[in-house]
């Protein structure tokens, strides 16, 4: 009977301790700081090497970290990151970093120049979506433990602007070897890491990647062992809203503490709730026409005059009362050094369009079918202006079918250039007039998507770009890149038609917001007032 009596206690004790422990818990999860953010989300992959969207940057600014970084606000300076200073070689083609000292990944191994190696190569072998940025990377080596060389194929004066993207992401090769990783030449094929990258992070970032629901949920934590200040936030919640009405009545609602993709109608809608601040300016997504160069794919929008006619017949003024922002005059962003801003863009003029589509052999226009996703991406709804080009079009006599399809088979299609007429939206890969490069021949945009290719552009533009991408006086390099706008205004296969402007809100206690014309949002940089 003691043995019970005893047993008995026992079990009391037990219980009793569960519920102290319960309770403890419930007072720590009340204590977390949490932050909510609704975002309608394009990510592709979280694998460093082969994600390449605007969320996957979000993700990726928090979970891991880079060589150099840009201010928090702008990309006005390169500044040091991992490496806490760097040399370059005379003739321009090798860059030596020394690296910081005492940094370690969030699984405790040291981030060592081995780590840099392995990272650039497997980037550049993996041949993921980003592998184009490492193209004139000819070779990384470890100098020692803590100094890396990387050596170009040719001279490019826009490098270090580069490596604050997240695809140069330093990684933990130990731990990413561990579950599949190769950074060897047939990577490609070898290499098996991007399903453990997807569930979790291999950086050195404020934050840890704790799961991820694709098009539903990604959550990210606190990283205890993040070698600079610990951000404000315990957790980060980053919930998938596709619709920005829904995205504001659950800012509205407290639901989320942020609000990516807001609409101007909607921004217009929060103006004097007292518990919401708004954050509305310029951004540096361009909106664009994709017309296939191949006439295999593109048919009669692979002809120059008839890509022209298209630019002419485009309703600018009526997409920027839609969406604010300003109209591009080709396809590098307004506020990049050397862009064509609107004084410089082609004007909407039918006559001219039309004009050309008779030259062209169409004087009665013709039938084609616009591709792109059912989407919205800051507050942008691609359907809308989907149907606004199509209406644009009819009137020089052009009859588009709309075909929407879903992100991920959209965008598959548009990245293996299988698309003929097609509408997309950039942001750019280098804040610098050198990403103008992506939508001429030799680019990634222009060759793999566009199929406008090296072999079949004349000789002057290929003289152009071959001058422009080892001019290194400023001066120069913007005249060049300035011919090349203009050579493209006339005959390129691509039709920019709006910058619209970042619409964001957030509840009116969240301080630090900052758009970045990088990587969008550091959540690091977030907190909340009293």
């Amino acid at each position: 009977m003691r043995f019970v009596r005893n047993s008995r206690r026992a079990a009391l004790l037990v219980l009793l301790a569960l519920v102290a422990l319960l309770s403890l818990s419930a007072v720590r999860a009340q204590d977390e700081k949490v932050l909510v953010i609704g975002h309608a989300e394009s990510t592709d992959s979280l694998d460093p090497a082969r994600g390449y969207t605007q969320t996957t940057g979000v993700i990726s600014r928090a979970t891991y970290s880079t060589l150099v970084t840009f201010p928090d606000a702008d990309a006005s300076a390169i500044e040091p990151m991992l490496a806490e200073s760097w040399e370059v070689s005379a003739d321009g083609l090798t860059y030596t970093f020394k690296l910081r000292q005492g940094v370690t990944f969030s699984s405790g191994n040291p981030v060592t120049a081995d780590d840099v190696v392995f990272s650039l190569m497997r980037l550049k072998n993996v041949k993921g979506n980003p592998a184009f940025l490492a193209d004139n990377i000819a070779g990384v080596a470890a100098v020692d433990a803590s100094t890396v060389a990387i050596t170009l194929a040719s001279a490019d004066p826009s490098f270090v602007s580069l490596l604050p993207n997240s695809a140069f992401s330093v990684t933990d090769s130990v731990l990413i070897k561990a579950n599949g990783g190769t950074d060897a030449e047939d990577a490609a094929t070898a290499d098996t890491a991007e399903a453990f990258l997807n569930g979790t992070s291999a950086g050195t970032g404020p934050y840890l990647l704790e799961s991820w629901e694709p098009q539903v949920e990604t959550v990210l934590v606190r990283n205890p062992t993040y070698w600079g200040e610990q951000p404000y936030f315990d957790r980060v919640i980053i919930t998938n809203i596709p619709e920005a009405a829904t995205q504001k009545t659950a800012l509205e609602a407290g639901d989320v503490d942020l609000a990516l993709d807001l609409t101007a109608d909607q921004i217009t809608g929060l103006e004097g709730n007292a518990d919401v601040a708004i954050a509305s300016g310029p951004a540096n997504i361009v909106h664009f026409i994709l017309m296939n160069n191949d006439p295999a794919i593109g048919g009669i929008v692979s002809d120059p005059k008839v890509q022209l006619a298209i630019r002419y017949a485009l309703d600018y003024e009526g997409y920027k009362t839609l969406w604010g922002g300003v109209q591009p005059g080709t396809n590098l962003p307004v506020g990049l050094a050397g862009a064509f801003g609107e004084d410089q863009a082609i004007k909407r003029d039918l006559d001219m369009s039309r004009s050309l589509l008779a030259e062209a052999g169409y004087p009665d226009g013709f039938e084609i079918t616009l591709s792109y996703p059912d989407f919205s991406f800051q507050g942008v709804n691609m359907n809308t202006n989907a149907q606004k080009i199509q209406s644009d079009l009819a009137e020089v006599g052009i009859t588009v079918t709309l075909n929407v399809g879903d992100l991920q088979t959209s965008l598959e299609e548009y990245r293996n250039g299988q698309q003929a007429f097609a509408y997309w939206f950039w942001g750019p890969d280098i804040l610098d007039p050198a990403d103008f490069l992506a939508f001429l021949p030799g680019g990634k945009v222009a060759t793999e998507r566009a199929k406008w290719l090296p072999e079949n552009a004349p000789a002057e533009l290929t003289d152009l770009i071959s001058q422009v991408k080892v001019e290194s006086d400023q001066a120069s390099r913007l005249e060049l890149y300035g011919q090349l706008q203009a050579w493209a205004q006339q005959n390129g296969p691509f039709a920019p038609f709006n910058q619209p402007d970042i619409q964001t809100a957030f509840r009116a206690d969240l301080q630090g917001y900052v758009w970045h014309p990088q990587w969008l949002l550091d959540v690091s940089l977030l907190s909340r007032g009293m």
